[in-house]
């Protein structure tokens, strides 16, 4: 997945600000940081690592909300065409992802803490329709009522998170998206996030294919991968060779309308062996392993094309194990 042109050119333009050297050592240190921490590691930025964050992180993030957005609108059968809320907005990634998908939001709000970044996201996105809101949201501040409602990358750096995502959820009139690492610790918030959700009455959109218990065991953690291209400047501050890299996220899609659930999500890579594809679903029985043979025809094509966070169809004529 590539950035859209006039923001690759924007993040470009704040990069140029930066020697490479000072640049590179900024991004190492956010890296070591969001590792160490598992959030988006903004809280405590100089000017020149908010500049290595839109170099490094915001492509990466801005891939996973594209793909969490798709997925949004093949599960809930209405358009997001209103209004956008987003609750630690950083520089703006949830806003330029959104209008991808959907160009036509007629209102954006961006609520974020840190003064810098809602200036530097006011000169990368010079777009009208955004209001920036300088609020923390640790101050229990207002949430204005938007169709969709998105916290990427932010209650996992609360302590307690469960009063923000009751606002969060009482302020969205259509869906909320929740994103976190693909770590343990991202997973278990997408899990508590989720148990809430259901209990106040949401349908599940995606990526579980069912509002039940997650079966997923508790060692294990759900969370899948964006591809993400790098650019030349991507590599040379990260030191890679790799001409992209996979940012892997839990998230969970709430909904007030019903929902077109998945019939089950892949959870893992397909394993290939000769003659067969082994797939590893969750559904509503739980998590199954279902082993589809070349003797299944087209449904064997279908695996052959199948990927990892992908969803898919459920057949009785093909092989399918108990929980894993």
């Amino acid at each position: 997945m590539q950035l859209p042109t006039e923001l690759a050119e924007a993040i470009g333009r704040e990069v140029a600000q930066h020697d490479r050297a000072t640049l590179a050592k900024a991004v190492a240190s956010i890296s070591d940081r969001y590792h160490a921490e598992g959030t988006r590691a903004t809280g405590r930025l100089s000017d020149v690592e908010r500049a290595a964050y839109l170099a490094v992180r915001m492509p990466a993030i801005y891939g996973v909300l594209r793909m969490v957005f798709a997925e949004l609108e093949k599960r809930i059968p209405a358009t997001i065409e209103g209004s956008l809320l987003d609750l630690g907005a950083g520089p703006g990634t949830v806003a330029w992802a959104a209008r991808a998908i959907w160009p036509d939001l007629a209102a954006i709000a961006c609520i974020e803490r840190d003064r810098e970044f809602i200036s530097m996201g006011r000169r990368i996105a010079p777009i009208s329709e955004i209001q920036w809101i300088e609020a923390n949201l640790n101050d229990n501040v207002a949430l204005s009522p938007a169709d969709l409602v998105v916290l990427s990358y932010t209650a996992g750096e609360f302590n307690e998170y469960t009063q923000l995502i009751e606002r969060a959820w009482k302020a969205a009139r259509l869906a909320l998206v929740v994103v976190e690492p693909g770590t343990p610790r991202g997973f278990e918030v997408i899990r508590a996030v989720r148990d809430q959700l259901i209990r106040s009455g949401a349908e599940i959109a995606a990526p579980c294919p069912h509002a039940g218990e997650c079966p997923m065991k508790k060692t294990d953690w759900c969370h899948f991968a964006a591809r993400i291209e790098r650019t030349r400047l991507h590599r040379q501050l990260k030191g890679g060779d790799l001409g992209h890299e996979d940012e892997k996220f839990s998230y969970v899609i709430a909904s007030r309308v019903a929902v077109i659930p998945a019939e089950s999500r892949i959870v893992r890579h397909p394993r290939i062996e000769p003659g067969l594809i082994r797939l590893e679903l969750c559904t509503p029985g739980g998590v199954r392993s279902q082993t589809v043979r070349k003797r299944a025809g087209e449904a064997f094509r279908h695996a052959r094309k199948a990927n990892w966070g992908g969803d898919w169809k459920l057949s009785n004529d093909i092989d399918i194990k108990s929980d894993v």
